[in-house]
């Protein structure tokens, strides 16, 4: 059925927009109160561009001409039901940071998440900060936090463009400016090296370390408000480049993962939300902060006043494109024949592997985490005999990264004395079959998707379906809005199988290599300090 035949069909009850600023797309979605996926347009994205090695940067302009043009796609697709959108949500991708000047206009590209630029450099935090940390014993991180900060880097190599930096802003805090005219985003949004207190979700005290250590001043930040509370509204500027109604409330929105979790209907610590993404990750709700790993905190979930405890696998279901590009020539030409996605060649490829696939573990560190599991890890692969062919290497790549997830709910299970019962999986992994059942099958837990891939869109529409008061609170909203999609039960014998192969080698493999990746690092100087 096409979107503008829903639309017809579903009368004149109101709609919700949400606008996803993703790294590969920007999609403009329109959702009706039942969570039901209406109307859809995207706009495929360059990432980033790379003038150094390790550079990833994009120009400001090019996020807002983008989401300007996904709006002006969807608006022939709803025809007359455009006036049934009663407010807007915005959800973005998190830790991409913009510099302005004082009249709102870009002084640089933005700079991405995915850049991996490093202050090599420090000089002391100053004010007593350095030797009061180390006798804490927290020097070591403050140290990796400050080598992270785009600040501290912009600073060191652009100084005269950093004085002229007047708002120093989170993607979502430069397309909220560019929608409403203001300095605001969302408390749920603040996700990066920047001075944020997440265990009270506000900006950090006048005292706090963050503060000297980046080099950030307060008037350089946006005023934040809470998720599900209304931002601001549609500026006559903006509506006329966008098509948006002037004066369109704006509900304020968490960030992408947040959504995601707060779209898969995962609102409480037994419910775990596995994402399959370019970054892959387990979190679960609550409204304890809770952090998996000391010292690494908890992100502001987008369900008010709650957290997201969070563990990360890097490079997550990147290794699919890894292998797709290293390995996959033959799916890549049949792809090109016949059309059909790679992925979907890469499931039938392992139809017939069996689990554990024939002893072939793997350890998916190919980008290291600071804690998680540190940083000279390295990928491993282990277990290789003559039977193995590149089929085993795609099946051992997919339950490692479900092997590492496990290791990640296990850490937050034991931080929170929940048990997690139940996964929901999003991300472009979770469209795959075999990936669901193998999570299913590692974890021995059952596996569902929701009604809808685009769950991060979802997660920002329940914001403002909460936010306007068509819900009253995030239970009814999720009750009516997030659907089960396909289940995947665990097999038990093939259950059995990775639990030995998980506690007797995939947990000891780490302690074991670790003397390895220091000698390694020590030796060729990668990965870097």
């Amino acid at each position: 059925m096409l979107a503008r035949e829903i639309a017809a069909n579903t009368g004149d009850k109101p709609l919700i927009l949400a606008i996803d600023s993703g790294t590969q797309s920007i999609r403009a979605l329109v959702f009706d109160l039942q969570g039901q996926l209406l109307a859809k347009s995207k706009i495929e994205l360059q990432p980033y561009v790379s003038p150094r090695p390790g550079w990833a940067e994009q120009d400001v302009d090019y996020y807002w001409h983008n989401l300007c043009q996904a709006c002006q796609q969807l608006w022939p697709i709803l025809g007359d039901d455009k006036r049934r959108i009663a407010g807007m949500a915005l959800t973005t991708q998190r830790a991409t940071v913009v510099n302005l000047d004082a009249g709102g206009n870009a002084l640089r590209p933005a700079i991405s998440w995915l850049d991996q630029r490093r202050c090599s450099k420090l000089p002391p935090i100053g004010y007593g900060w350095d030797g009061l940390l180390k006798a804490l014993g927290q020097a070591s991180l403050v140290h990796h936090f400050r080598s992270q900060a785009e600040s501290n880097w912009l600073r060191q190599q652009q100084p005269d463009l950093w004085r002229q930096t007047d708002r120093f802003l989170l993607l979502s805090g430069f397309l909220h400016y560019r929608l409403c005219g203001q300095y605001r985003d969302c408390v749920a949004a603040q996700v990066g090296y920047i001075p944020f207190d997440y265990k009270r979700q506000r900006w950090a005290s006048r005292w706090n370390w963050k503060w000297p250590a980046t080099g950030i001043a307060r008037r350089q930040l946006p005023q934040l408000v809470p998720a599900a509370s209304r931002l601001g509204e549609v500026s006559v500027p903006a509506a006329q480049q966008t098509g948006l109604p002037a004066g369109l409330p704006i509900i304020a929105a968490g960030a992408d993962k947040a959504c995601e979790i707060l779209g898969s209907g995962c609102l409480t610590p037994e419910v775990g939300a596995l994402s399959y993404g370019t970054t892959a990750t387990i979190n679960t709700t609550s409204d304890k902060y809770i952090e998996p790993v000391p010292r690494l905190p908890a992100y502001p979930s987008a369900v008010t006043g709650s957290y997201c405890t969070e563990v990360q696998v890097f490079r997550g279901f990147w290794m699919v494109n890894w292998f797709k590009q290293q390995f996959g020539l033959p799916e890549l030409l049949q792809s090109g024949r016949d059309g059909t996605a790679a992925e979907v060649l890469f499931d039938e490829l392992i139809a017939d592997i069996p689990a554990g696939s024939m002893g072939l573990v793997l350890q998916p560190y190919w980008t290291p985490g600071v804690k998680l599991p540190g940083p000279e890890a390295k990928g491993a692969m282990i277990g290789f005999g003559d039977i193995h062919t590149r089929g085993h290497i795609y099946r051992a790549i997919l339950e490692g990264l479900a092997y590492a997830l496990r290791e990640g709910a296990e850490l937050i299970e034991k931080r929170s004395g929940q048990a997690i019962k139940l996964l929901r999986v999003s991300g472009g992994g979770s469209q795959s079959d075999a990936m669901l059942q193998i999570t299913a099958d590692v974890f021995g837990l059952r596996a569902e998707r929701p009604h809808t891939y685009e769950t991060s869109g979802l997660g920002a529409a329940i914001d403002a379906a909460v936010g306007l008061g068509y819900y009253p609170d995030f239970a009814s909203a999720v009750g009516e809005m997030v659907h089960r999609g396909r289940s995947f039960e665990p097999d038990p014998e093939a259950h059995r199988l990775y639990q030995q192969l998980y506690r007797q080698v995939y947990q000891r493999m780490y302690g074991r290599l670790s003397p390895l990746y220091q000698a390694i690092r020590a030796i060729t100087g990668y990965p870097a300090d």
